[in-house]
């Protein structure tokens, strides 16, 4: 028997022995392993389909993120320009009401004013009234010192009276 050159009983043997096992394996082995392959396959499959669904949620998240992320914008430019005039509004109020106190603050100030210097002139003429009397009754005396013009005075002011 030589390694180059088998004899007949071996290769019959060898191909009976391969024809067993072939059969073994197509029969149990190969189906056990195309099955795994398979399985192997559909979930290499559904990973790369979730993976793909998952892409497209992100993708769908970060569109809806962008979308929030304007709306906020928006929202806040709106809120901004309500405040803006809120603000506008209450300051334009504030001047309203500030010249409404003042016009009145002036007003009371130019009748009190007004009354002050009605005041100042009824004590003005009465004092003038009072030295006028005072200056008349010292030229009075005066002039009335004798008794003749004493008379001639009272005889005037009865004719003046009696008109």
């Amino acid at each position: 028997m030589s390694l180059i050159t088998p004899d007949f009983g071996l290769i019959v043997w060898m191909t009976l022995i391969f024809g067993i096992v072939f059969f073994i394996l197509a029969k149990w082995g190969f189906p056990m392993i195309t099955d795994s392959v398979r399985k192997r396959a559909d979930r290499i499959n559904s990973s790369i389909k979730a993976a793909k669904e998952a892409e497209e949620r992100l993708r769908n998240l970060a569109a809806e993120q962008s979308e929030m992320i304007e709306e906020a914008r928006k929202e806040q430019a709106r809120i901004l320009k309500e405040a803006a005039a809120s603000r506008d509004r209450i300051v334009e109020q504030a001047k309203v009401q500030a010249q409404d106190e003042a016009t009145k603050i002036m007003d009371h100030a130019r009748t009190q004013i007004a009354a002050e210097k009605e005041s100042a002139m009824r004590d003005i003429r009465k004092e003038v009234a009072l030295l006028s009397v005072s200056v008349a009754e010292k030229v009075l005396k005066k002039d009335l010192e004798d008794s003749g013009s004493q008379a001639e005075f009272v005889d005037r002011l009865v004719d003046e009276i009696s008109e």
